[in-house]
């Protein structure tokens, strides 16, 4: 009886860990710099998100855009590890959002963004240098006038397309190898008698 156990949970075992390795070779958001859902009252000189595998330049996008959809990128992400940093330009108080998309390795898109909500913004720049003094008069409201939203709405830290089936692929395993395992422990006991 023992060794039916052992054999039974020694199955379980291994189709437990089939479904995992595709899974596996799909990349996600582990962390960022800010965090999602953070209020800075001081902007960050660059945006930093951590992920799961080794993200490609070829295949990685990342774009961040301010209130009224003003982009925010100061230049070029760099690449370090599993690491990618863009320099950011603040504008406005405000919600700001970095958007991501990138490939995992076996070619699954990746996408998600991360929200932080600045509390102070950057004066407004002058439309053009050649403009006189006295037309840059003063317009901006200020700052604390800004509404910002209560809570910003947390997005996927890494939206996946397959929904999580894999997870009800191993749950099904286990529960048609438990129900195996328990007709044949059943057909063992009647044997017996």
């Amino acid at each position: 009886m023992t060794r039916t156990w052992m054999v039974v949970l020694g199955v379980v075992a291994a189709f437990a860990l089939l479904p995992a390795a595709p899974a596996a070779a799909h990349n996600s958001l582990t962390g960022s710099d800010p965090r999602d859902g953070a209020r800075l009252a001081a902007a960050p000189e660059r945006i930093e998100l951590r992920f799961l595998a080794t993200p490609k330049e070829a295949t990685t996008e990342v774009t961040v855009t301010g209130p009224d959809n003003v982009a925010a990128t100061g230049g070029a992400p760099t690449f370090s590890g599993k690491r990618v940093i863009v320099p950011f330009r603040p504008g406005a108080a405000g919600l700001y959002i970095v958007t991501y998309r990138l490939a995992s390795d076996d070619g699954h898109p990746i996408k998600g963004e991360v929200r932080f909500t600045l509390t102070t913004g950057t004066p407004a720049e002058s439309p053009s240098a050649s403009e006189s003094p006295t037309s840059a008069a003063p317009t901006a409201a200020p700052t604390s006038a800004v509404p910002s939203p209560a809570s910003p709405t947390p997005a996927a830290a890494g939206a996946d397309d397959d929904g999580g089936t894999g997870w009800l692929w191993v749950a099904g395993a286990v529960v048609v190898l438990a129900a195996l395992g328990g007709g044949l422990l059943l057909r063992r006991r009647a044997n017996r008698r």
